[in-house]
């Protein structure tokens, strides 16, 4: 038996802020970080909410680590929150699901909502049961699991990411493909998955150029955000695979940002869940659904094993259009450290709760092959 479901109520549009008025009178917490603070726009939050009972918690980082989530669950228990709203990227959205579920455990008698409001178009975040917290003096990262931190609400208005820059844009962007692409060939895939996966791809490698090429291209920038909440609606019903689970190791010590180190691995991954790499006669299952999504975004060649090479070459081309680099060596990552820490960094990818669903189950020896491909 398997099961579909979508919890989040999805507003996008024109005047999207506008949803936030159903919140006048209650106690709202948000919970970003300071650019937002500083940038104004928690102001514009504000402006839906006049006079209420507002409380800011702005000290989010990336890569929220234990005690921040901490520090923001006594902020708001303080408070009172009896609603909180997440805005930003990845990094505050996650904050406020491990802040909102101690909040939640502290009392059972009451359910608070949580609001997410990306500004990045990447994580999907705010449609997933997943957050991501680290411990930095550990160089871990801690993937959560709960259907309980799904967000209840999440407002896509494309004018809060006009702002991101091309570097971030691309980061991002390219965190929508392999969310979308990863829950295509996940082994818990269906149908329904299926069809955001598809839907996100089309849109992302349509919009993604656009967007980084023109920040102010509303139309490119209102497609990179559907196209990161459909993917995240897909992975969080089919699962992830390898790419993540390398990504969250490698980023746990090397500490790149995570949309880049997935656009760094993915043409590897692909090309190994595909055994492409080792000519036709090495080929896998997984070759078959990455040629289907190949042919959908017109990539599709004569047989699948050259379907799926351009699909990957298509990657690479689009990593170097966007300045992403092909190697770790590249993006300036030191090499020492790196050579310390890479039998622990395979360790963890293959215990990472993403790997559990890649097509293909990777041995140890092949994560670090595929580590030593990636450093370069």
């Amino acid at each position: 038996m398997q099961r579909f479901f979508l919890k989040t109520e999805i507003v996008f549009g024109t005047r999207v802020l506008d949803r936030l008025e159903d919140y006048r009178g209650r106690r709202v917490g948000i919970i970003t970080d300071d650019f937002m603070v500083k940038s104004g726009m928690v102001d514009r939050l504000r402006g839906k909410l006049p006079g209420e009972a507002l409380h800011v918690f702005g000290e989010v980082v990336p890569e929220p680590p234990i005690d921040l989530v901490r520090k923001g669950v006594r902020s708001m228990a303080g408070f009172g929150a009896e609603v909180i709203i997440a805005l930003g990227g990845g990094s505050p959205i996650d904050a406020a699901k491990a802040i909102l579920a101690t909040l939640r455990e502290l009392d059972t008698s009451r359910h608070i909502p949580l609001v997410a409001i990306p500004t990045t178009s990447g994580t999907g975040s705010e449609v997933t049961e997943y957050a991501v917290i680290s411990e930095p003096e550990r160089g871990l990262k801690h993937p959560l699991r709960s259907k309980e931190i799904i967000p209840d609400v999440a407002l896509l208005d494309p004018e809060l990411v006009r702002s991101a820059p091309p570097k971030i844009t691309a980061d991002t962007g390219m965190d929508v493909i392999t969310h979308a692409l990863e829950a295509y060939v996940s082994l818990g895939a269906t149908d329904f998955s299926d069809a955001f996966a598809e839907k996100a791809l089309a849109l992302a490698f349509t919009n993604l150029p656009a967007a980084f090429a023109d920040g102010g291209d509303l139309a490119a920038r209102g497609g990179m955000h559907h196209a990161s909440c459909m993917a995240g609606m897909a992975f969080n019903a089919a699962g992830l695979g390898l790419n993540h689970g390398m990504a969250h190791a490698i980023g746990g010590r090397m500490h790149l940002p995570h949309g880049r180190l997935n656009a760094m691995l993915l043409p590897l991954i692909i090309e190994y869940n595909a055994g492409t790499a080792g000519g036709p006669a090495a080929l896998r299952p997984a070759v078959y659904r990455y040629a289907e999504i190949a042919r959908l975004l017109g990539l599709g060649e004569s047989s699948p094993w050259a379907s799926v090479t351009a699909l990957a070459q298509a990657l690479r081309d689009m990593n170097q259009q966007f300045g992403i680099p092909s190697t770790l060596r590249a993006a300036g990552v030191d090499m020492d450290e790196l050579g310390r820490c890479a039998d622990d960094m395979v360790q963890t990818a293959l215990a990472d709760t993403c790997t559990a669903s890649n097509p293909r189950k990777p041995a140890p020896a092949e994560v670090a092959a595929l580590l030593r491909a990636v450093a370069g």
